[in-house]
């Protein structure tokens, strides 16, 4: 089973690793950077150096303005030569032309969030034409005055290899992981790409056998720019001889391996295929590729992909630089199993969650959700659900929960609470009744100890269920330390509703208290929230300002406009993606049934009491111009229930008859507390049947429980 992948180190942490690792290459003694060895010849790359383990490795700065212009530099040092940074210079002129969109993304995006871009490998432009091999930061700057400071390190390889692990290593979004080692390789060649097993690309397994089963997708390549019709680009799958020859060649021998081919002729030769060459070679130039396989340790090892770098043919490949590439992919192979985890997890959790989200609502309910999940890159998927459903009594459940913590641990609690609560609402307990089941349950499921070392914990899991009434237009609910609903009314006003805190499930430091009930009127027309904690929290306002904001901007909701709609434009205002916490809405716009739909009659428990209740049926079923055979069905029916209330309960008797879409509701309530049952009758008895003509007459019956008793309903299809 996957293990969980440790989150991505943050940006100041990855910054003080190169900063460490740096200092290990300044010189002992306390060497001046004069005493640095000279730039070597200007066409020659620095990693082409045998000796450049050893070289002094210098560090510089720039500091920019808002318009990405250079105001101060500090590249003095030997190894900087030819580069032309100088005041007054746009910084996107030091660098290839193919990088400029790249990098004046990154550092746009720095200037607008303030958040650092730490040990990128980049390639600089020399005067000559030559480039230098730098690991470049961008940081906010700390003087006002600038707007940014971007650090530079002329490296050696082996800090080379340890900022390019460095970066990589910094996210959980596969995407972005094989993005970053794509950017890495492009130190060693023109063009560089990673193609990933489609298993890794989706999360599933890998195994060392491929068992003929070759599928590669292309996940990254740099530079970012304009290619020639028919290459293949990001999100594209390679031709299935291409991923078949790649595959078989790192796979020779049982053992993967570097491979080499030199130019375009050996490329058209290998592949034989003009469109499987236009798909691979980067240009119509002849081109010279070094493919690289993405391996996992393991006997026998697993191929999770294959790195290709690309490069002029008159520019070979060499041993030292072969070496270097196969180590910088073999250690930095590892992130991207750890990623392919997290989307693996990322997707089950989602998937989850998807399955619990409201289908549609129905004739008396208007009902719109949304589910944003944290970024991919975040901490994982969390365990917040919304969900409702139809009662078989008429009614619907709107729930909404939340369970500490993150990932597939947080969401399978999830999942069982939610399903535990929609079996027991079903069953006709009320919102107090399944809380307090709920409570009993999380206690069992784990403690907090163990729950929060897997990263959730089901003790404190927090929900609210609202169970609406669309016939007494009415909604009764229960919270257990979840954040109060938002009712806005016809009117428009809207406002948290007044719920005495509770605390959460499980909560065993608290003095156990029973869940209190508050039954809210809505009128049709009224629009009804739910929504956990990742739409209302904001670093720079209290939970209450959150909770203010969210009952303005729902307040706007026009009884005309689609809900659907209103609920992606609730959380796109108040929680823009990407976020690190779930985004959970669920809008429920109350319309309920007409007057003249309902019918309801309160009768002495009497022994006239069946045949006043079927007179009066009778007659209201004539003026609904209801069947024959149907009307026969329902006056029996109450008849029969009416019948048994009188039998076994005292006190008055309720009967109520609605007409919905689907066909006729009975309802007969009073105030016993025993429960009907169905049992298996002898032809002999001469009592006991009544619930067996109920179970004949309807498509579903069951009980739900009162403050004052118990109501038996019974559906009718028309």
């Amino acid at each position: 089973m996957d293990s969980t992948p440790s989150p991505p180190p943050s940006s100041s942490s990855a910054f003080e690793l190169v900063s460490r690792a740096l200092g290990r290459y300044i010189p002992q003694g306390g060497a001046s950077p004069a005493d640095a060895p000279r730039e070597r010849a200007p066409r020659e790359r620095v990693l082409d150096d045998p000796a450049a383990g050893g070289q002094e490795q210098i560090l510089g700065a720039l500091n920019l303005d808002r318009d990405l212009v250079i105001t101060r530099c500090n590249l003095d040092a030997p190894v900087f030569a030819g580069l032309e940074a100088r005041a007054g210079r746009p910084f996107v002129d030091l660098l290839p032309p193919g990088d400029v969109p790249t990098v004046t993304r990154r550092l746009r995006q720095v200037v607008e969030s303030g958040e650092a871009h730490v040990a990128r490998i980049q390639r600089l432009r020399r005067a000559d034409g030559s480039e230098l091999v730098v690991s470049l930061s961008i940081l906010p700057a700390a003087s006002p005055e600038e707007d940014l400071t971007v650090s530079v390190i002329a490296m050696a390889r082996r800090l080379h290899l340890y900022a390019a692990e460095t970066a990589i290593g910094t996210s959980l979004d596969i995407g972005e992981t094989a993005q970053s080692l794509a950017e890495s390789l492009l130190a060693w060649g023109d063009v560089a790409a990673v193609d990933l097993d489609f298993a890794v690309w989706t999360g599933e397994g890998v195994t060392g056998k491929t068992q003929g089963r070759i599928h590669l997708r292309r996940a990254a390549l740099v530079p970012d720019r304009v290619w020639p019709e028919g290459y293949l680009t990001p999100g594209d799958d390679l031709p299935g001889d291409a991923s078949r020859l790649l595959a078989q060649a790192v796979l020779r021998d049982d053992s993967p391996q570097t491979i080499v081919i030199p130019d375009r002729q050996a490329v058209e030769r290998v592949f034989g295929n003009p469109r499987v060459v236009r798909a691979l070679v980067p240009s119509g130039r002849s081109a010279g590729v070094a493919c690289i396989p993405l391996v996992l340790d393991g006997v026998p090892p697993v191929v999770l992909g294959v790195a290709e770098v690309w490069r002029r043919a008159d520019y070979p490949f060499r041993d030292s630089e072969l070496f270097d590439l196969q180590e910088l992919v073999a250690r930095t192979a590892h992130h991207v199993d750890l990623a392919r985890q997290h989307q693996r997890e990322h997707t089950q959790v989602l998937a989850l969650q998807r399955r619990l989200l409201p289908r549609t609502g129905g004739d008396t309910i208007d009902i719109a959700s949304i589910y944003q999940p944290a970024t991919p890159d975040s901490a994982g998927v969390g365990g917040d659900w919304v969900n409702s459903f139809p009662l078989p009594d008429g009614r619907t459940a709107l729930v909404v929960g939340d369970v500490v913590g993150h990932g597939l641990g947080a969401a399978a609690t999830m999942g069982q609470l939610s399903m535990e609560a929609r079996a027991l609402l079903s069953a006709g307990l009320a919102p107090d009744q399944v809380l307090e089941h709920l409570d009993e349950t999380v206690t069992l499921l784990d403690d907090a100890e163990s729950g929060l070392a897997a990263g959730y914990s089901a003790l404190g899991s927090t929900c609210c269920i609202a169970l609406y009434d669309p016939v007494g237009h009415h909604v009764t609910l229960s919270s257990a330390g979840h954040l109060p609903p938002i009712l806005v009314s016809p009117d428009g006003y809207a406002g948290p509703l007044s719920i005495r805190p509770h605390p959460g499930l499980g909560a065993e430091f608290a003095l156990r208290e029973p869940f209190d009930v508050y039954t809210i009127g809505v009128p049709p027309g009224s629009v009804f929230a739910l929504y956990t904690d990742g739409l209302v929290e904001d670093p720079a306002l209290s939970i209450d300002e959150g909770i203010d904001r969210l009952a303005e901007i729902v307040s706007r909701v026009h009884p005309w406009d689609a809900l659907q709609q209103t609920a992606r434009d609730v959380v796109s205002a108040l929680a823009p993606a990407p976020q690190r916490d779930d985004v959970t809405l669920l809008l429920a716009r109350m319309i309920g049934y007409r007057k003249g739909d309902t019918a309801t009659w309160r009768l002495p428990a009497r022994s006239d009491a069946p045949a006043r209740a079927r007179e009066q049926v009778a007659e209201r079923l004539r003026q609904w111009d209801t069947r024959d055979d149907t009307r026969e069905k329902a006056t029996l029916l109450v008849s029969e229930l009416v019948t048994n209330a009188v039998r076994f309960a005292t006190g008055p008797i309720t009967v109520r008859l609605i007409r919905a879409g689907h066909g006729l509701l009975c309802e007969v309530g009073d105030t016993g507390n025993g429960r009907p049952r169905l049992r298996r009758g002898d032809l002999l008895d001469n009592g006991g049947r009544g619930l067996g003509v109920v179970h004949r007459l309807t498509t579903r019956w069951g009980v739900r429980w009162t403050d004052t008793g118990k109501v038996v309903w019974a559906e009718i299809a028309k």
